[in-house]
């Protein structure tokens, strides 16, 4: 029986959900594996009218995950961009945001942060104040306001979106299930289906799931995490991957620096003047710290 190629729409455990032409099948994996992503095209062999195992999986343009020193989560696999989604309230993560722009770099994946709830005026200055960072780094930042301008909302986003497979990430309470009813009709009905042919329940929020829009246009949903880990970024795609430390590379006196305490560093030397904000090489510390921690037997 030769095999049919599909598009992995929703994942719940080694549970998937696999669009093929108009039919969905339920698929899992052979074996214990379960490195299968959403996003992925994947080539599977039909058991029973609607039920499928994954045989192969098709080769990857991107692939984006998270990882510590125990396990990965994989993301999403053949995404061009990533929309990390902040808000004027409840307080957001520079943490977070920064470790999901690092991935994206390291993906190469484009990277967009949206500032929802614009409409809470006496948060928003601060708020803008703080994306500004990653403005000044190149990030493009989109204001909305899902809530009080919806129309405007989807103004905004949807012509970024078209003929790409964008993912949207963020922490609970940002807007970004409300942003993805905007953007995609009858996702609440599509989530359901889904829900309902994965098995999963009640845990309609814990899937990632991908909704297509037209032919060449897909916006994925991802649950709302509290933590980005990148144990899995070696020191040498990290620096590359921190945007600004880029003109300063080569620059140090040492060609095997650091950029930790090391003499004559340039990336050292930029922080100092303030070419580099402090904070993000605070962070480029924190993720050398935790990449070099190794499992204790």
């Amino acid at each position: 029986m030769t095999g049919k190629i599909g598009t992995v729409i929703a994942a719940h455990g080694r549970h998937y959900l696999v669009q093929v032409d108009d039919i969905r099948l339920q698929c899992v994996t052979r074996g214990k594996k379960s490195d299968v992503a959403v996003g992925d095209i994947v080539r599977i062999k039909e058991t029973s009218p609607n039920q499928g195992v994954i045989e192969s999986i098709g080769e990857r343009k991107t692939l984006l995950y998270r990882s510590d020193q125990y396990k990965s989560k994989l993301l999403a696999a053949n995404v061009t961009q990533l929309f990390i989604v902040v808000a004027t309230e409840p307080g957001f993560s520079d943490d977070l945001v920064s470790r999901a722009l690092i991935a994206a770099e390291a993906a190469g994946i484009a990277a967009h942060i949206v500032l929802n709830k614009t409409d809470v005026a006496e948060l928003l200055p601060k708020a803008r104040e703080r994306v500004a960072l990653y403005a000044s780094l190149g990030y493009p930042v989109h204001e909305v306001s899902a809530r009080s301008a919806p129309d405007a909302a989807c103004d905004t986003l949807l012509p970024l979106m078209r003929s790409q497979s964008s993912i949207l990430i963020g922490q609970s309470g940002m807007g970004k299930s409300s942003l993805i009813n905007l953007l995609v009709p009858d996702a609440d009905i599509a989530t359901r289906e889904i829900s309902a042919a994965l098995d999963s329940g009640k845990h309609t929020t814990t899937f990632t799931r991908l909704y297509a829009i037209g032919r060449d246009t897909a916006i994925i949903d991802s649950p709302g995490f509290q933590e980005f880990g990148l144990y899995h970024l070696s020191e040498g795609m990290l620096e590359r991957a921190f945007r600004e430390f880029g003109q300063h590379l080569g620059h140090c006196r040492f060609y095997n620096c650091h950029h930790l305490t090391e003499p004559g560093c340039a990336v050292l030397a930029a922080v100092d003047a303030n070419a580099i904000a402090p904070m993000r090489h605070a962070l480029y510390q924190q993720l050398l710290h935790e990449s070099s921690q190794k499992i204790g037997y």
